[in-house]
């Protein structure tokens, strides 16, 4: 009797243990991005305010992403992940869809990419996922470029899991 209870317990605990397994960021990140191709193609087309800043307008199919969250919170209510869409402007880049607070509780949208390894990385065209800073709190992340139809980098894709 004693042994069934002691191998009840053990899968009770295992079966949470499954239930509260550390979080993919590469599955969060395919979610988003496989979200945001649902919509369309992505592409920039004129310009676009956001937080007071003028900066490309970026479309996936007819959906004009800045400034509109629904599919950064689909993530956040999905994964429990902070997820921003990120346009190119230059040589930065800029939140204009993000579910990621300031510390007064606002949206971080028209704000940066901190010139870091994820920012070196999706620059050159390519993924970074690990460990990173967002506006001040530490995330294991990743990030992928956005590219056009002729594949040119147009904007990034983030999720982050708070570490």
């Amino acid at each position: 009797m004693r042994f069934t209870r002691f191998v009840l317990a053990a899968a009770v605990l295992a079966g949470a243990a499954a239930t509260h397994a550390a979080p993919d960021p590469k599955a969060t990140i395919a979610d988003l991005d496989g979200r945001l191709s649902k919509i369309g193609a992505p592409r920039l087309e004129g310009t676009d305010s956001v937080a007071g800043k003028t900066v490309p307008a970026i479309y996936f199919g007819e959906r004009k992403i800045n400034n509109n969250f629904d599919v950064v919170d689909g993530i956040r209510k999905s994964h429990q992940a902070t997820a921003t869409v990120f346009v190119k402007d230059g040589e930065e880049f800029v939140r204009v869809s993000t579910n990621v607070l300031t510390p007064e509780g606002k949206r971080g949208i028209g704000t940066q990419l901190a010139r870091n390894a994820a920012y070196a990385a999706v620059s050159k065209g390519d993924q970074y996922c690990g460990p990173i800073d967002v506006l001040g709190t530490a995330f294991d992340a990743c990030y992928n470029p956005i590219k056009d139809a002729g594949g040119k980098i147009i904007g990034v894709s983030y999720i982050g899991h708070k570490k």
